[in-house]
């Protein structure tokens, strides 16, 4: 007798967590805005202010995000393919397994970030500063880090620096090589 009754009120609530979830993914971009498992493809986010903002397992393909400011993100696992990311700031992001495949990433801030696993392959990183990010198994095939700041904070790569840091000829030293 009691069966039925459980039964609807568990469905409603399944309903209902799922009309929550729909709503956050229309939220307003804000600081701390809570964008999980969200597909945003295409959306333009050009200079948003999304500071600690929770975008783990979601999806921004073909997204415009430039001048954005990331700061503090959760985004594991996000999906950031062919993104237009020119000049974001992802300080101290949590970008572990994100894919930045093709992304457009050039003077982006990456200092302090998490980008174990992260995959950039084919991705524009010119100019970047990656000081102090964390970078255990980051695939950088393809990847143009020509003038990007290395992780030591210190060494600038040469030009031409495609799938790893080479050094220019201001920061003498061994080559920066990330492996994969």
């Amino acid at each position: 007798m009691h069966r039925p009754l459980a039964r609807l009120t568990l469905l409603l609530a399944l309903t209902m967590a799922g009309r929550e979830a729909a709503a956050a993914c229309a939220d307003t971009a804000m600081p701390g805005v809570q964008w999980r498992r969200c597909f945003l493809d295409g959306s333009d986010l050009t200079g948003q202010d999304l500071t600690g903002g929770d975008l783990r397992d979601s999806s921004f393909k073909r997204a415009r995000l430039s001048g954005a400011r990331l700061a503090n993100i959760q985004a594991r696992r996000a999906k950031f393919v062919s993104a237009e990311m020119e000049g974001v700031d992802l300080s101290g992001a949590d970008l572990t397994q994100a894919d930045f495949t093709d992304a457009n990433l050039a003077g982006a801030k990456l200092v302090g970030a998490s980008l174990r696993g992260a995959r950039f392959y084919d991705a524009d990183l010119r100019g970047a500063d990656l000081s102090q990010a964390i970078m255990d198994g980051v695939d950088l095939l393809r990847a143009n880090v020509s003038g990007a700041r290395w992780v030591d904070g210190r060494t600038v790569c040469a030009e031409g620096s495609i799938g790893q840091c080479h050094p220019g000829p201001a920061t003498a030293g061994p080559a920066a090589k990330v492996e994969g």
